[in-house]
């Protein structure tokens, strides 16, 4: 069978994307894989011909297989791996090794967590979420596909194995695709069995690991679980070696924070998808991949757990007030490797010998940074200190004495030439070691020896791939060549040689070497195992550095911004003094406001002109929230937060016609999820309600919609809106507020002041804001007067191209505008014949006043007059 032909019958063996199949020294893409490779990858593609026919074929060095697999597999190919064996006979086979999917991609190039997911439906949902590449095994029940698509978003995974049961639910595979950026890979539906599915589990992590859980076998959620360790073993078994702790959720643990809010309050990206200026962006300052791991999963994953909370507060506190020793540990730490990471590679049977240096180097830091954590008595009863308590320090050196013992300073990149590990750590390695370097003086000393004996001076020995080794002379000496050297080639200016002296040495060389790099490679292959079985205490001891990593980060910014502690409560306070949006005061001047709920008051209309900061106050009190719930300090001057069970915002929709909803309808089905899901517990942020339909539908929405909030799920509230008549309810509703924030007219001008006052507003301003926008002079101009004329109930001229105009009066009443036939002069007249003889004498005054001639006294005193008649 010809190589082309091995390769196809091996693709069509698995439903891998594309196959990588190693020829000697490359491993290589055939057919239609090559091209695609090839346009990916940017590699040559050259012509196979096999039995008559010619194929595209790429190729790349063994050794640089991984990062083009790593390349393809973050494109979302899974891509297999074909490795040939060579057996005594010399007879050579290949067969599929493993496969590189998006979800169990161990050689990960980025920081950032790459989970596999399991979702399963079945008398209620159940989740698993696996990265191989840390051994970090979750699994929880959710309550209904809302809460499992929160989930998802919340962990982002590079891939997802759906359940038989939702494999015929095309609108759940079609929002899955929509909502989550993963590849959708359906897995052989017998993984998702109950009993197939609970025996895994119980196999890989022990009998009892259900009751960890705290669920029953064959439950969703250990299906899920069950099939995710099926299909890991199913691409690569070695991997599984790297899952040695099952780490059950629930979700009433943690702050519930949809999908729609974490992308609203940008925790990791912006709206516009961007990490720059993301609320982790502003905040991390790890210097560690794993730290900022742990970083970004504590922002998505805020808690309720108030002790937890507050043992994170101490720690970052006592870290703030540390700065030494903080920037001890941090330097400590930015010399630290992934260990999770590098522990899971050892597990699966991948780490080269870089690798388990790293590991090594890694460990030796573990001393320098409790020396960091206890040079500073500000550290000396802080929790900060406890977190290295949690790994087993004595294993630790443990493993890191015996990788100082066995590993040489500076290994070569390839595992199978030698070299790799120190001599005095095996005997039958020492023996070898011994005897090639006896072999080595032997050949180092020839020249000279020879060049005395010949009595010349040009001569050399030396070794290439070509001519093995050789002494080389300079063709003025060649006459002084004994008749024992045999000539190899001749060059220019010189002639090789050998002798069967130099040629036995050499078989000697080449023996030692191989049986050597032989013996290196099982060596270092037990080495590798052994630290593999050290996976689960070697993580351990990653994830604390990890999380030193994060709470020295909050600390960091936390000293650099004059954050604050926030006193966690319970109950529905929230008393925020001087809140400042985490973000944006990184960027621009700042103007602090205040929050206040509690003692019965708990929802808040925001009113105010457009532009003036309402979304970003808004945002600001729900990010402190946040940020207090993940035990960081708060940009206040104080903070008094009562721990909130969810966070819940609408702000704004972008139109999903592709989808088939609209603005509005997305709008609405936002508010409707948080009308079902918030509790009184919860805080809930509305930035306008009803703004997608008519002025009265939108109207009556957000009335009844404040309402259910104030009445039935009695949550802390913060609404902002354009609806000045919703600012009525305060005066009915006794936890209803009104708040505004502030801006000053003067000559025309407005001046945004950012002030959050108390009280509402009855201008938005929104004229102003065109101006502002570049809306050609004309129009905003014409809506200036527009907008006094409907403000004064008087008719407006509808202006078109025709000779006559149309005049119309806005009926506030019924909605409608009520046209009329307008006079020579189109001063409305006609309206004014409605008035009593008074209001017309008013009015009349009225119009010969010059305001601006008359003085204060007398304008007030005309004031009082016009108000008696009226009376009257």
């Amino acid at each position: 069978m010809g190589i082309v032909e091995e390769f196809l019958d091996l693709k069509a063996e698995t439903d891998a994307d594309l196959l990588a199949m190693q020829v000697g020294d490359f491993y290589e893409f055939f057919a239609e894989d090559a091209r695609r490779v090839g346009d990916a990858l940017d590699l040559k593609v050259s012509e196979k011909s096999s039995h008559g026919s010619s194929y595209p074929m790429a190729g790349v060095p063994v050794d640089d297989l991984t990062p083009y697999v790593a390349a393809l597999v973050e494109r979302g190919h899974r891509v297999a791996i074909a490795d040939q064996r060579e057996d005594d006979a010399d007879d050579i086979t290949r067969e599929v090794t493993r496969v590189a999917t998006p979800g169990t991609l161990l050689e990960a190039t980025g920081a950032d967590a790459r989970y596999l997911a399991a979702v399963v439906r079945d008398d209620g949902w159940g989740l698993a979420f696996v990265d191989v590449t840390t051994g970090q095994f979750h699994v929880t029940d959710a309550d209904g596909e809302a809460d499992a698509f929160t989930e998802l978003y919340r962990f982002a995974p590079e891939e997802v194995l759906p359940g038989p049961d939702l494999r015929g639910d095309d609108d759940f595979l079609a929002r899955l695709r929509e909502r989550a950026d993963a590849t959708l890979t359906l897995h052989e539906a017998g993984a998702f069995a109950p009993g197939k599915a609970t025996h895994a589990v119980r196999d890989q992590f022990g009998d009892g690991a259900l009751d960890s859980l705290g669920v029953d076998a064959g439950s969703p959620a250990v299906r899920a679980a069950g099939a995710a360790l099926a299909y890991v073993a199913d691409t690569d078994a070695g991997v599984l070696a790297s899952l040695t702790r099952l780490q059950p959720y629930r979700a009433d643990d943690h702050v519930e924070l949809d999908a729609t809010t974490q992308r609203n309050l940008e925790l990791t990206a912006t709206m516009a998808g961007e990490g720059e200026g993301s609320l982790f962006d502003a905040l991390d300052h790890t210097v560690s991949a794993a730290g900022g791991r742990r970083l970004q999963a504590w922002l998505t994953r805020p808690l309720r757990d108030r002790s937890e909370l507050e043992r994170r507060q101490q720690a970052v506190g006592a870290l703030a007030d540390a700065p030494l020793a903080r920037d001890a540990l941090r330097d400590a730490l930015g010399d630290a490797y992934d260990l999770e990471r590098l522990a899971s590679k050892a597990a699966g049977g991948r780490a080269d010998a870089t690798d388990l240096l790293r590991v090594r180097r890694t460990l030796a830091l573990v001393p320098e940074v409790a020396d960091a954590l206890t040079t500073d008595p500000a550290l000396a009863d802080s929790p900060a200190r406890d977190v290295l308590e949690r790994v087993d320090r004595e294993a630790l050196a443990g493993v890191r004495e015996e990788l100082e013992t066995a590993l040489a300073e500076d290994p070569p990149k390839t595992l199978r030439q030698g070299g790799l590990l120190c001599e005095g750590y095996d005997d039958e390695l020492d023996a070898l070691l011994a005897e090639h370097r006896e072999h080595r003086e032997w050949l180092d000393g020839l020249a000279d020896r020879e060049k005395e004996r010949l009595g010349v001076t040009h001569l050399q020995v030396d070794r290439n791939k070509t001519d093995g080794y050789y002494l080389q002379v300079g063709r003025s000496e060649t006459d002084a060549v004994p008749e024992e050297y045999r000539e190899v080639k001749s060059l220019k200016n010189s002639k090789r040689y050998t002798t069967e002296a130099l040629e036995a040495r050499e078989r000697e060389v080449l023996r030692v070497e191989e049986e050597r790099a032989d013996l290196e490679y099982r060596l270092f292959e037990e080495l590798r195992d052994w630290v593999g079985e050290c996976a689960g205490f070697l993580q351990d001891a990653g994830r604390a550095l990890a999380e030193l990593d994060a709470l020295a980060s909050l600390a960091e910014h936390a000293a650099a911004n004059r954050w604050v502690r926030p006193e966690l409560t319970e109950g529905d306070a929230l008393d925020i003094e001087a809140g400042r949006h985490p973000v944006v005061e990184q960027t621009t001047e700042f103007v602090p406001n205040d929050a206040r709920f509690g003692d019965g008051r708990r929802f808040q209309v925001v009113t105010g002109p457009n532009m003036s900061g309402k979304s970003t106050y808004m945002r600001q009190v729900a990010l402190v929230v946040l940020l207090a719930q993940v035990g960081s300090f708060v940009p206040a001057d104080s903070a008094r937060v009562g721990l909130v069970d969810g966070i819940y915002t609408r702000v704004g929709a972008l139109d999903e016609l592709a989808q088939g909803r609209s603005t509005f309808m997305v709008e609405m089905q936002e508010l409707s999820r948080i009308l079902h899901a918030a509790t009184e517990d919860s805080l809930v942020i509305l930035d306008e309600v009803g703004r997608g339909t008519a002025t009265y539908d939108g109207i009556s929405i957000a009335w009844a919609a404040t309402e259910y909030l104030h009445n039935e799920v009695r949550a802390k509230a913060l609404f902002a809106t354009h609806y000045h008549e919703l600012t009525a309810l305060a005066d009915h509703l006794s936890g209803v507020a009104n708040v505004h924030v502030a801006a000053e007219e003067r000559d025309g001008d407005v001046t945004f002041l950012r002030t959050v006052r108390e009280g509402a507003t009855d201008r938005s301003y929104g004229v102003h804001v065109a101006d502002l926008a570049g809306v050609p002079d004309p129009v905003v101009e014409r809506s200036r007067d527009v907008l006094d004329r409907l403000r004064e109930e008087k008719a407006v001229e509808a202006k078109g191209s025709a000779s006559e105009s149309v005049q119309a009066v806005f009926d506030v009443d019924s909605g409608e505008f009520a046209e009329a036939e307008a006079d020579a002069e189109g001063d409305g007249s006609e309206f004014e014949s409605a008035l009593d003889s008074d209001a017309e004498a008013v009015l009349d005054d009225l119009r010969d006043v010059d305001v601006n001639e008359t003085p204060p006294v007398e304008l007030l005193g005309k004031v009082q007059d016009w108000q008696s008649q009226l009376e009257d």
